[in-house]
């Protein structure tokens, strides 16, 4: 597998292109889930494919490299050979689409075909979860998701992944937050998910994480979505979400010129949020070893009377020890379906 520092591009793979469709690459035609208990009866399909069908339940939709980076971290890929674990877990997943338990897609834009595929769940495998115990909120609606939405979501999936392996005072992420807004009664997912951090003292630091594509009409959308925030924020009461305090909310953009046309967009709409309070980054600053410097801040250059861009040294965002036996900090609690009994 390609470390994040091997990565060479100047434009997010999860970027949106112009014209950019979505387009099934799965199993076509119907499986009944008898075919799929037999295959398992016969060890076709074993254990090692249902630890990457719980990450692709996790995140929704996901690509085989980010598979493959939290079944790592989760220390669940030790009993094979560090080269070879990208080809095993892309085995298994080409096993599961074979066998119609997951659908895999890919990106067609004036440029070209994506080199990457994306993952997620076919109606076959909730039954699969289910029997194990394992919530799943997939609907088959789900996959009929336009191409921008599954970037945002990949997008998202890389900032927590990230957050996991190089951060030090990481301590639990979900990548399906709730939130609230009080004023509209409705509820709201961060495209980005959440990751909660222990700073030196013990206390927690949740951050949330907005990610936001150049998809038609994004503007409309983000100036919604930012009304939502607003309100969150305005009238945030401990507990809220399950937050003892207001979580940090960070942007995430295709890149530095995008943050500017978002921070503009807040600006315009006058936000309750102060500028210093709303943090931005990008795709690509994920890549880097070190997180501490990935967030940004507007200022007001007095001088030159404007906004600038202004990086902000982060000190828990610092590296740190990330063995294996810490895993377990990096699971959510455990939750239950009340349609199922626990054996």
């Amino acid at each position: 597998m390609i470390d994040d520092k091997e990565v060479k591009t100047k434009v997010s793979p999860f970027a949106v292109r112009e014209s950019e469709i979505k387009v099934f690459d799965g199993k076509e035609g119907f499986a009944s889930i008898n075919q799929v208990v037999f295959k398992m009866d016969m060890g076709y399909i074993g254990e090692d494919h249902i630890k990457a069908l719980e990450v692709v339940n996790e995140f929704g939709f996901v690509t085989s490299r980010q598979v493959t980076q939290v079944l790592e971290l989760r220390g669940k890929l030790e009993h094979i050979e560090k080269e070879r674990r990208q080809d095993k877990v892309s085995k298994w997943l080409e096993d599961l689409t074979k066998s119609k338990v997951l659908a895999r897609y890919y990106f067609q834009s004036e440029e070209g075909k994506s080199s990457y595929r994306a993952y997620s769940l076919e109606k076959i495998a909730t039954y699969i979860l289910k029997q194990r115990n394992i919530v799943t909120t997939w609907q088959p609606t789900d996959n009929t998701k336009p191409a921008y939405s599954v970037k945002r979501k990949l997008a998202g999936n890389q900032i927590v992944i990230a957050y996991m392996q190089k951060v030090g005072s990481f301590k639990e992420a979900n990548p399906n937050v709730i939130l609230f807004s009080k004023k509209y009664n409705v509820k709201f997912r961060p495209t980005g998910g959440m990751v909660k951090l222990e700073d030196e003292n013990g206390n927690e630091v949740c951050y949330v994480f907005e990610v936001v594509r150049q998809n038609e009409d994004w503007k409309n959308m983000f100036a919604e979505k930012l009304q939502l925030y607003s309100d969150f924020y305005e009238n945030f009461a401990k507990n809220d979400a399950g937050f003892e305090v207001p979580p940090q909310l960070v942007f995430v953009g295709e890149d530095v010129a995008h943050n500017a046309e978002c921070f503009k967009i807040a600006k315009k709409l006058g936000v309750v949020l102060k500028d210093e309070e709303m943090f931005y980054t990008t795709d690509l600053s994920q890549l880097e070893e070190d997180l501490s410097t990935s967030i940004s801040v507007f200022e007001f250059d007095t001088a030159g009377n404007k906004y600038k861009l202004s990086q902000k040294d982060i000190a828990i965002l610092k590296p740190g020890n990330k063995d294996n036996e810490d895993a377990t900090k990096k699971l959510k609690n455990k939750t239950y379906s009340p349609d199922v009994i626990v054996e």
